[in-house]
């Protein structure tokens, strides 16, 4: 099995990794209630979506 010659600098190792970051999730605002929530999808509190009840909340 080949063996690595050199020991591999830590420059040259974080370069590999610089891709897998986490991502915050952006946060929209709900226009009928206020109330914070992902894009594109209902609203958890007032389960409107796009001006239009999607979500029965009772």
């Amino acid at each position: 099995m080949p063996n690595p010659k050199r020991r591999m600098s830590s420059s040259r190792r974080d370069k590999r990794r610089a891709h897998y970051k986490p991502e915050v999730p952006s946060i929209s605002t709900c226009p009928q209630c206020g109330a914070s929530k992902l894009p594109h999808r209902a609203c958890p509190e007032c389960g409107y979506y796009n001006g239009r009840k999607v979500i029965s909340k009772m």
